[in-house]
């Protein structure tokens, strides 16, 4: 535990000038309001009895408790200022550090996490620790100056009943250790049952079209409730457990202020001699210091309880700090031409050691060629692609372009050298230029409408209620085949002199298909294209398909030689078009 905040303290080195601001006016602010009861006090003795109330020496002590009070509040209330601004500048820079440890770790790390999940690390976790250091640094700065002043004025008014007071004390701190040792457990499962939570809503709430079509509600209920009592099961025994230290706190507190309240009231009245006399005013300002010493041990309890939800969630943030990034890029070469060349070379990969996927793959593939890639689901059709971006890295083998490794370039620049269309249409929010131009920032105007008109998508485009300027996302209302169509002409515009193409036209009608594909023949010109399609129809012009299986290539040629061998390419092609 000590060590996670440690960790997490160690964000807020840079704001230290706000941590000393906190500490100066919290001293400031506890001082004066320590300060009142002592002016209370001079006024109860200055009301004496009937008839003997010191009007004269009451009134300027009435407006100086006015202006210590006014200025007590006034630096509290700059106290929580510069407590907000630690902590928030504090949890800002950690969740830029998770995000940007988001984009090096590998693609695997990704894989394995749900969004749910993921998401909850970087927002709602965080959001705990900003909330435990906001109530930290606020009531165990006032905590421990308010200990520290309490304890000198009481010393001023009576040693003996101050010796008594904190010789009780422990009893406090003795109470919310126990309580705060078995509070620690329950907020780390808390911590991970609301990731997965997080993670199943997000799942359900964005596939709901599914789960209906697969009348799977009942099922998702059941599962989500299921996850949703232990959540509440857990939930319930860690509020149970920090709620307790509190209530624990103030009744050994309760018992110490009537302990002080007898000794002051015998001492006042002359029945114990141990204490020594005491007037009324001055009882009733210990009292009000024996309330004050006492309050802040409940508050830094308190605080401790929460500091046990928030330490369980930076060590779930930190378990992402922590993992493996993917190697630096830094030294190597910029890929900034490349003829398309490309070659696979003894090739073996797996996502899991014990499911083999690729094995001994080899491929050339001459610039300018359009590649096939067909065969059935879960072949290794998308991992040739991962491959090829990096996205993974071959268990043993290589992968060249123009004849060099592509391990010895920079990610960003191999990268870039690709263009890309998926299978999943992906559109941001922002306006339908910006999205066509998210690969070419710097394009025209001029040059996105091209783009767009080269793949047919600028006639609805203009339909638009702004045009190009319409804002669109995810759930703007587009369909999946308008999306697509925006998809595409991004890579036009990139003009690329490698294409990926993964089922690029699964979510347009067969009309439109035939015109994206005329668009798509004079992109590729030129060009090293790899096509992974279902329908095969649509790759029978391509210079050389590859047919896979098992992650293996079983065949390989154009379409009349493969449909001549009359193997599996021909089985798949004829069963397509079977009556």
């Amino acid at each position: 535990m000590l060590k996670t905040l440690r960790r997490v303290f160690s964000y807020a080195r840079p704001y230290m000038i706000y941590f000393v601001l906190t500490v100066v006016f919290a001293a400031a602010g506890i001082s004066l309001s320590l300060a009142v009861p002592v002016f209370i006090g001079n006024a109860v003795d200055l009301c004496a009895g009937k008839g003997r109330v010191d009007f004269d020496s009451l009134k300027p002590l009435v407006i100086k408790l006015g202006i210590m009070v006014a200025a007590s509040a006034l630096f509290q209330w700059l106290m929580s200022l510069c407590t907000n601004k630690l902590a928030f500048l504090t949890v800002r820079n950690l969740r830029a550090d998770v995000f940007a440890k988001l984009q090096r770790v590998p693609i695997r790390y990704i894989d394995r996490h749900t969004k749910g999940e993921l998401s909850s690390r970087v927002i709602n976790d965080i959001e705990v620790i900003s909330d435990g250091l906001l109530q930290g640094f606020t009531q165990f700065f006032t905590g421990v100056i308010t200990i520290l002043g309490t304890l000198i004025f009481m010393l001023t008014i009576n040693v003996r009943i101050t010796v008594v007071v904190v010789l009780l004390t422990p009893l406090s701190f003795i109470v919310a250790s126990k309580v705060t040792k078995a509070t620690h457990d329950q907020y780390i499962q808390q911590s991970k049952l609301r990731g997965r939570m997080v993670g199943f809503a997000e799942e359900y709430a964005g596939n709901q079209k599914l789960v209906n079509a697969f009348v799977f509600g009942e099922r998702a209920r059941n599962s989500f409730s299921e996850l949703n009592n232990e959540y509440g099961r857990v939930g319930t025994k860690a509020t149970f457990f920090s709620s307790v230290t509190n209530p624990s706190t103030r009744f050994v507190n309760g018992l110490i202020y009537a302990a002080v309240g007898l000794m002051g009231a015998l001492g006042a009245l002359g029945s114990f001699p141990f204490i020594g006399a005491m007037s009324v005013g001055k009882l009733s300002s210990f009292l009000a210091y024996s309330n004050q010493y006492t309050k802040p041990f409940n508050e830094i309890s308190g605080v401790f309880a929460e500091l046990q939800n928030a330490v369980a969630s930076a060590e779930r943030v930190f378990s992402v700090l922590d993992e493996e990034e993917i190697s630096d890029d830094s030294g190597k070469e910029e890929l900034d031409k490349c003829s398309g060349a490309l070659s696979f070379s003894d090739v073996f990969f797996s996502y899991t050691k014990d499911m083999k996927l690729i094995e001994d793959f080899r491929l050339d593939v001459k610039s300018g060629q359009r590649i096939a890639i067909v065969g059935p689901t879960g072949c290794g059709k998308s991992t040739i692609i991962n491959l090829l971006l990096r996205f993974y890295d071959p268990d043993s083998g290589s992968i060249s372009v123009d004849g060099k490794d592509i391990g010895e370039y920079t990610r960003d620049s191999l990268r870039s050298r690709f263009g890309m269309v998926l299978q999943e249409t992906w559109v941001f929010t922002g306006t339908v230029a910006e999205n066509i131009s998210y690969g070419a920032p710097d394009a025209s105007r001029e040059q996105i409408i091209e783009a767009a008109k080269a793949v047919h998508a600028h006639g609805f485009i203009k339909r638009l209620p702004e045009g190009y300027d319409t804002v669109i996302s995810e759930d703007s209302g587009l369909s999946q085949g308008q999306k697509q169509l925006i998809c595409i002409a991004r890579i036009m515009l990139m003009d690329p002199p490698m294409l990926i193409l993964d089922e690029a036209t699964s979510s347009i009608d067969l009309r439109t298909e035939q015109r994206i594909q005329r668009a798509f023949v004079k992109l590729m010109e030129g060009r090293t294209s790899f096509v992974i399609a279902h329908r095969l129809s649509t790759i029978r012009s391509s210079d050389v398909i590859l047919v896979m299986k098992q992650g293996n290539i079983i065949e390989q040629g154009s379409h009349d030689e493969l449909m001549e061998m009359g193997g599996f390419y021909a089985e798949l092609y004829n069963s397509q078009f079977a009556s």
